[in-house]
C-alpha cells in the first residue's frame, strides 16, 4: 500500500511511529506537511499538490493535525476523501471532536455520561450558571484549549465569577463544569482503534496539578478498565464517526465520565504506559479496512 501521513513533521514521535511500523509492513509511505499542501477544488477531478508535484495512488491517509491546524488540515483530509482515498480519520469526524461544545451535545444525545457543563455566553447570569454545575469548586475551560492549557480550577464562588468575567471580557467561548473531586485529579485515557479498547492508562497530575495531561509534568501507568468504562469509551468514539481516537475519562460516583474525545491521540504516553505497539495496530487496521471511496460518516455533518 501506498500510505501519506499528513503531519507537520517527521521527528514527532507518532509520526515517526507510524512510518516505522507501516515501512516494517512493506508499505510505501510518504510524511506531507498539510500546511504546504495546494489544492485543486474542481468538481470533475479534484487535486492535491505538494512541492510541486501533484499527490497520487494513495490507497490511505493518516492524518495528524493539530488543534490550531484543523481548519486547513481537514480541508486537505476532504480533498483526498473527494479523490477516493481512504482517511483513517474522517474530515467531518475531526470537526466534530475539534469542537467541544459540538462533541458534548452529540454524546449528551446519546445518552453518554458526561460531567455537569454549562454553556453561556452573557456574563449576566454568572450566579446561575456556576450553580446549574452544583457550585464551586468547579472547571473553566476555553473552547480552543488543547493539552490542558486553558483549564482553570476555580475553588470558589468569587473565583469562578471572577475568572468567568474575565475569560468573556475576552470574547472567548467557555464551558464551565462539575469539578468531579473523586478522580483525584487523575483520568483515565482509553486508546480505541475500530470498535476495541486496544490501552488504558490512567493519567495523574504533578503533585499541587489537578490537570493530568502528560504535557503539563503528569505520569501515566497502565491501568485496568472496567466494563462500563470500555463501553462508555468505545460508544464515544463511534458517536463521533472516528476509527482511532483517544477517549479520556474520570471516574465519578455515578460512573465513568467523558471528558474529551481526541481524533489524534498522542502515541508516546500510551505507548510507554502499556508497552504495545500501538503503531502497529493502527497499521494492521489501515490493511483490514482501507478502501477506495470507503467512509463511515458519508459526508454527513
Amino acid at each position: 500500500m501506498k500510505i501519506g501521513i499528513l503531519s507537520r513533521s517527521i521527528r514527532l514521535f507518532s509520526t515517526k511511529a507510524l512510518k516505522e511500523a507501516a515501512v516494517a509492513r512493506g508499505h510505501k509511505v510518504q510524511v506531507i506537511d498539510h500546511l504546504k499542501c495546494y489544492m485543486d477544488i474542481t468538481s470533475h477531478k479534484p487535486a492535491i499538490y505538494y512541492k510541486g508535484e501533484k499527490l497520487e495512488d494513495f490507497d490511505a491517509v493518516i492524518p495528524r493535525i493539530g488543534a490550531s491546524t484543523t481548519f486547513y488540515g481537514t480541508a486537505v483530509v476532504r480533498q483526498f476523501e473527494m479523490m477516493g482515498v481512504y482517511s483513517l480519520a474522517e474530515s467531518v469526524a475531526i470537526t466534530r471532536s475539534r469542537d467541544k461544545l459540538r462533541s458534548l451535545q452529540l454524546l449528551a444525545r446519546k445518552g453518554i455520561g458526561l460531567p455537569v457543563t454549562g454553556f453561556a455566553h452573557s456574563t449576566h447570569y454568572t450566579d446561575d450558571l456556576i450553580k446549574l454545575v452544583g457550585g464551586a469548586p468547579l472547571i473553566i475551560k476555553l473552547l480552543e484549549g488543547t493539552q490542558g492549557i486553558g483549564v482553570v480550577l476555580a475553588e470558589t464562588q468569587q473565583a469562578a465569577s471572577s475568572v468567568i468575567e474575565a475569560f468573556r471580557g475576552l470574547n472567548s467561548n467557555i464551558l464551565v463544569q462539575e469539578y468531579i473531586k473523586e478522580a483525584g485529579g487523575s483520568d483515565i485515557r482509553c486508546f480505541i482503534i475500530g470498535d476495541k479498547v486496544v490501552a488504558s492508562m490512567q493519567r495523574s497530575g504533578k503533585k499541587g496539578e489537578f490537570r493530568s495531561n502528560l504535557h503539563r509534568g503528569g505520569h501515566a501507568s497502565s491501568v485496568k478498565i472496567t466494563p462500563a468504562e470500555r463501553t462508555t469509551a468505545i460508544n464515544a468514539a463511534r458517536i463521533m464517526g472516528l476509527n482511532v481516537a483517544g477517549v479520556d475519562l474520570l471516574r465519578s460516583n455515578h460512573g465513568p465520565v467523558v471528558m474529551e474525545v481526541n481524533s489524534s491521540p498522542g502515541l508516546e504516553g500510551i505507548t510507554n504506559a502499556t508497552n504495545k505497539d500501538i503503531a502497529g495496530k493502527i497499521i494492521e487496521f489501515i490493511e483490514k479496512n482501507a478502501a477506495p471511496g470507503k467512509t463511515r460518516t458519508r459526508g454527513k455533518g
